[in-house]
C-alpha cells in the first residue's frame, strides 16, 4: 500500500523516512519528492508497505510532530492521467 507524507520538514531524507515509518513495520520504500533544479524537498514523500502495517502507520504517525511540524498520512491517490496534447 502506498501512503502519501505531507508536511514534512525540510531536514528528513528517505533514510529517515523509513525509519520513521519501520516503527509499524518492514518498508518497501520511502522517497522524499525533490524539487528538479534545487534539489530540495518540496515537503513530502511517500511510504510503501504492507497493507496492515500500512494503517497502523496512518492511524500512529497522522498528526504525529516532527520538528514542530504535524505529519498528513493517508493513502496516496494515483496520479490522474493526462491527455496528451499535441500541437
Amino acid at each position: 500500500m502506498k501512503l502519501y507524507v505531507g508536511n514534512l520538514p525540510w531536514s528528513m531524507t528517505d533514510s529517515s523516512l523509513e525509519t520513521l515509518f519501520s516503527e509499524c513495520g518492514p518498508v518497501t520504500s520511502a522517497t522524499v519528492v525533490t524539487d528538479r533544479e534545487t534539489g530540495r524537498s518540496r515537503g513530502f514523500g511517500f511510504v510503501e508497505m504492507d497493507k496492515a502495517d500500512a494503517q497502523k502507520a496512518m492511524s500512529k504517525l497522522n498528526g504525529f510532530q516532527i520538528e514542530s511540524r504535524a505529519l498528513k498520512v493517508n493513502e496516496a491517490n494515483d496520479k490522474p492521467q493526462r491527455p496528451r496534447q499535441y500541437g
